[in-house]
């Protein structure tokens, strides 16, 4: 079948353009073909920069060029703020305009609170009536979703949970030694700076934890995107520089493409996540794929996903995590009992492989019901060399192959 995907995609540094990116290759992996419509400054295979972020015009641009290429369905990675502004509103004309010419639309909400706001209700009740289905990452945002938009007709069997998705990659051979961290415990925090994520309460915890892990050494390795946090960011490295244990903290700057990322990962022993907001975290996957134990705090996104997995602790106040950061770098048999329950956890339930299996699912559930029986037809073009060398086995084709990324 022929997906149309509206998100941002690398290189656009977005949590959601990576899923979408890793999302993408997993779906074409199972034969399906996939186009991107994304906005500038994306780039990859059958990815199509098409709306400035913000535009006013972004509804129609992108359903003028999306219907010309013939989608059976369009698929929306949905996060507030990423479409226009009042928090998106720009999104719900364009599957309106998509409700009206008959084309289903699949929207995946990212972002769902335990309690939808006013604001959130006035966009997603036009924007999931008007969809034929919706994906979320956990049982909780179903339930809110059914509670906060009660009266839309056949919500519940619209909506589907399926896995963030996470890479079966593992870790990165040799990584403490690369980085120079070789005999070292270290401690990671990770990611793009902003206040939510309470990056400074682990450096303010830092001098205690010393005390009690030998060889600590804290890794800070995040940045800010554009200006955003610009000033969180400064207090943040004022902090650190002030601390007593300062020779214990090593802050890695850098563009982080993925496999620098990876290897910072993998030379992390224990990765901490103490953040007060979030619904999901493309954080939390990036850790499990270098089967990376993490110490979380107690948002509910985060509890539901080492309830599942067993992947790591929960630090239900702030002192808890002077006790589980030891625990867990000092306690050989615990570490090594959480990174296989990663590793299990990774293969059978939240691989790319089986998520994206759950995506066709939800697809031709929604194309059965208007298509029968009709069975869809696609064979993915072969390499140029593979049609070239039965028709001229003794010559060459010309060129080499080009791979390109998605």
């Amino acid at each position: 079948m022929r997906i149309g995907m509206i998100s941002t995609h690398p290189p656009i540094e977005c949590g959601i353009a990576t899923y979408c990116q890793y999302l993408v290759e997993a779906l074409r992996f199972h034969q399906m073909e996939i186009f991107v419509m994304s906005p500038f400054g994306a780039q990859g295979e059958r990815v199509f920069p098409v709306f400035p972020p913000g535009s006013d015009t972004f509804a129609h641009m992108v359903f003028k060029l999306s219907t010309s290429m013939t989608p059976d369905i369009m698929h929306i990675q949905h996060e507030y703020g990423l479409y226009g502004d009042q928090r998106g509103m720009e999104i719900v004309d364009l599957t309106l305009r998509y409700h009206l010419v008959g084309i289903p639309v699949v929207i995946t909400l990212h972002t769902v609170y335990e309690h939808l706001s006013r604001e959130e209700k006035i966009v997603l009740h036009p924007l999931l009536s008007a969809a034929s289905g919706v994906i979320v990452h956990e049982d909780f945002q179903k339930a809110s979703l059914l509670e906060g938009l009660p009266d839309i007709p056949s919500l519940e069997s619209k909506i589907a949970v399926i896995e963030h998705g996470i890479r079966t990659v593992g870790p990165v051979p040799n990584a403490k030694h690369i980085l120079g961290l070789e005999g070292k415990k270290v401690l990671l925090l990770a990611g793009y700076f902003r206040p939510s994520k309470r990056f400074e309460l682990i450096v303010d915890l830092l001098p205690r934890l010393v005390e009690r892990v030998e060889d600590l050494v804290l890794v800070v390795a995040g940045k800010t995107r554009n200006l955003e946090y610009d000033e969180y960011r400064r207090q943040l490295f004022e902090k650190i520089h002030s601390s007593p244990v300062e020779d214990r903290i090593l802050v890695f700057r850098g563009q982080f493409p993925q496999y620098t990322f990876d290897t910072i990962l993998s030379a992390a022993d224990v990765v901490v996540l103490p953040y007060e907001k979030g619904a999901q975290s493309g954080m939390l996957a990036q850790c499990f794929a270098a089967h990376r134990p993490v110490i979380t705090s107690g948002l509910l996104a985060f509890r539901k996903v080492i309830e599942r997995s067993g992947g790591g602790l929960i630090a239900e106040q702030d002192e808890d995590y002077l006790e589980l950061i030891p625990r867990v770098l000092n306690d050989k048999a615990l570490y090594a009992r959480l990174q296989e329950n990663i590793r299990r956890y990774v293969e059978k339930r939240a691989s790319w492989k089986k998520v994206a299996e759950a995506h066709i699912e939800v697809y031709r559930r929604i194309l059965g019901s208007t298509l029968g029986k009709a069975r869809y037809i696609y064979i993915p073009e072969p390499a140029q060399d593979d049609r070239v060398k039965p028709l001229s086995p003794r010559i060459p084709a010309e060129g080499g192959m080009h791979g390109t990324t998605s």
